[in-house]
């Protein structure tokens, strides 16, 4: 009974070696190294994504404050104010005329 007990221990560490062992080896086979290659391009386009959606939400909330604020016939907070009204950030150091169209 202990014979036949251990038989069946190491069938099944026999087993769950080799089938790590076959998902190692299929890892580093070309349709492997796809697959992992699609599954990194994947998460890198759904982060995009939201990245993309969080920026819109943003856009829509600062949209939303503007509308309001020009509702109410208030002057919303201009954060560049400052950086046009200074003459040694102004327009024209930014943008020379000759790079101007």
């Amino acid at each position: 009974m202990r014979r036949l007990f251990w038989l069946g221990v190491g069938l099944a560490v026999g087993v769950v070696v080799v089938r790590k062992a076959t998902r190692t080896a299929q890892s580093y086979t070309p349709a492997g190294i796809a697959g992992s290659v699609a599954q990194s391009a994947g998460g890198l386009v759904e982060s995009l994504r939201s990245f993309v959606e969080d920026v819109r939400v943003g856009m829509a909330e600062r949209e939303q404050e503007i509308h309001h604020a020009f509702a109410q016939g208030e002057a919303f907070d201009d954060h560049f104010a400052e950086l046009r009204e200074d003459p040694r950030i102004g327009d024209r150091e930014i943008f020379p005329e000759e790079h101007q169209r």
